[in-house]
């Protein structure tokens, strides 16, 4: 069973097999779907399922935080299964592929005392842009 899988069993969400194909669908290392891409490859799993239904679920998976939601070009949302340990992304300039990345140290750092006009920082997003090799 995937990590994603075995963390909605452990919390409990029903498994309907509508859920369970987005579940599986979303399930693996460095995955960055669209919601229309969900659900194309859903209906290679099972044909009948809704657009109506992925969105549902999708919205299911964000609320139960299992999944972030990620906006990198502005445009569509993606859909990241890697909620539970904190990362960056990268992204390429060229074909927009989305890969996971785990820098070391503490983001803050880089933001002096001065910079953050007394807010009590929460959450940090970075995103690094460039070339995939692909691209280059």
């Amino acid at each position: 069973m995937s990590g994603l899988l075995e963390r909605l069993r452990g919390r409990g969400w029903r498994m309907t097999s509508q859920r369970r194909v987005v579940a599986e669908v979303l399930d693996g290392d460095h995955v960055h779907l669209t919601a229309d891409e969900v659900h194309a490859r859903a209906v290679q799993r099972l044909p009948e399922i809704s657009r109506a239904t992925v969105y549902n679920a999708l919205g299911e998976l964000v609320a139960l935080g299992e999944v972030i939601e990620v906006s990198t070009d502005g445009r569509a949302k993606r859909y990241d299964p890697n909620a539970h340990r904190p990362h960056q992304h990268l992204v390429c300039s060229g074909c927009g592929i989305i890969r996971d990345v785990h820098p070391t140290g503490d983001p803050l750092s880089g933001l002096p005392a001065q910079e953050r006009f007394g807010f009590e920082v929460s959450k940090v997003e970075v995103t690094y842009r460039g070339m995939c090799p692909s691209c280059v």
